[in-house]
């Protein structure tokens, strides 16, 4: 029988780990990877191409940072910390268990996503799909986000600002599941039969790199998020559920309207990957470190 490892004592400073990489990430590449997933989503008849033109011609290279202040900002300080959070607890109960590294990295990675999607993300998710969206035609595209957040409200309801929140919370729970569990399933093929052999920064690298690719086998539910959340859609959005969503997809663009954005999405996953697996178990493992030597 598999020796459940001790469980680590929650500490502040891996919460901040996973909030500073996640601002990171977001900061970084991942604000424009998800700007043109995001308009490839809402708008199925533009190419890559046409998607990062339009994004250039909203404002240059900021153009492809809107909904970078404050809602992606506000989104990724908070889920970066809940995903640490939840992710270790539900890991290490996972593997009491008796389930294997990686199936308890997945389980940890499927809590923490839905955690994450319920407190913060349905709200700014739903504020970011709104910036990108409202360009796209109609009233909506004169109107600050702001200005659209509460005629919003004012209409449906503060609880109108979480619409889509449970196809974000599918989307997470797949995502993250996805990349904790796949990239140390492949960490455990490197290792082979040395279990306890150290991996290398490239193994390591590449297992999260295969993680974060493997990952987007969810795009459908992605699109059916940007669908249900997108700001041009008006009144006919407030009528969509996932099943209904994917309805309206599919008789606009077929099966192939379910993977529209999947280009900038992989990206996007193997970035999200990179940093919040690799990046932020190294940055762990150093300061586990440092705070052993220093006693």
């Amino acid at each position: 029988m598999t020796a459940v490892p001790q469980k680590k004592k929650v500490t502040w400073s891996n919460m901040g780990v996973g909030a500073v990489m996640q601002v990171f990430e977001v900061a970084t590449l991942g604000q424009p990877f998800e700007v043109l997933k995001t308009h490839l989503a809402a708008n199925r008849g533009d190419s890559l191409a046409q998607a990062f033109s339009k994004s250039w011609n909203r404002g240059g290279i900021f153009g492809f940072y809107q909904g970078l202040f404050p809602w992606a900002m506000i989104e990724a300080s908070t889920k970066g910390a809940v995903l640490m959070f939840a992710q270790a607890e539900m890991e290490w109960w996972a593997r009491r268990a008796g389930a294997s590294s990686a199936w308890a990295s997945a389980i940890g990675g499927m809590g923490g996503g839905v955690v994450q999607a319920y407190s913060t993300m349905g709200f700014c998710t739903f504020m970011k799909t709104v910036e990108v969206t409202r360009h796209k035609g109609g009233a909506d595209g004169h109107k600050t986000t702001f200005q659209v957040a509460r005629e919003v409200i004012a209409r449906d309801g503060l609880l109108a600002m979480n619409r889509g929140v449970t196809a974000v919370a599918v989307r997470q729970m797949t995502n993250w599941g996805s990349r904790f569990g796949i990239s140390k399933a492949v960490e455990s093929m490197f290792k082979g039969k040395d279990s306890k052999r150290e991996l290398s920064a490239v193994e390591r690298l590449s297992a999260s790199v295969v993680g974060g690719t493997l990952s987007c086998w969810n795009q459908p539910i992605e699109v059916i998020r940007v669908e249900m959340q997108s700001a041009s859609k008006g009144t006919e959005a407030r009528k969509l559920n996932i099943m209904s969503a994917a309805k309206v997809i599919y008789q606009d663009k077929g099966f192939l309207g379910f993977y529209r954005g999947i280009t900038p999405r992989v990206c996007l996953g193997v970035w999200q990957t990179v940093c919040m697996v690799f990046a932020a178990d190294t940055i762990k493992e150093l300061l586990g470190a440092r705070g052993a030597a220093g006693h």
